[in-house]
């Protein structure tokens, strides 16, 4: 486990659990950690999610969604911008994940959002990860 970036951690946590067929897999919380946690509940690529105070730690506990194959509803889901490799791009240049059918999460200077409401609001960023 790496702890040079966290946010690959996490994703890495949710894309091997959803792919175990898990019910559910914590995380160890921060700010943005959270922020992209909320956006996949909004976008539907997970049922819910909770903070929990498990044994003296606070965790962020997801609740992984699968279809009615029980097939998870994450497909993919990939870091774009590393600790060594910044990823940024302006409003007009975000690109499209899986034709519109996938979610761009971006950090702008209004926050934690999706390539889709950054486009917008005409506000670029760093392209934290895809989702599909």
């Amino acid at each position: 486990m790496s702890q040079t970036d966290p946010i690959a951690d996490m994703l890495t946590k949710i894309r091997n659990a959803s792919l175990a067929n898990l019910d559910k897999v914590d995380i160890v919380p921060s700010k943005l950690k959270l922020e992209i946690v909320k956006i996949l509940k909004n976008e539907g690529f997970i049922k819910n999610f909770k903070r929990v105070n498990q044994d003296g730690d606070n965790v962020i506990r997801v609740f992984l969604k699968y279809d009615e194959r029980q097939s998870p509803v994450i497909h993919e889901i990939k870091r774009i911008s590393t600790p060594g490799r910044r990823v940024y791009a302006g409003y007009k240049n975000l690109p499209r994940i899986m034709n519109g059918f996938g979610t761009l999460i971006v950090s702008t200077s209004s926050g934690v959002t999706t390539g889709r409401k950054a486009s917008e609001k005409k506000v670029g960023g760093e392209l934290i990860c895809s989702v599909w």
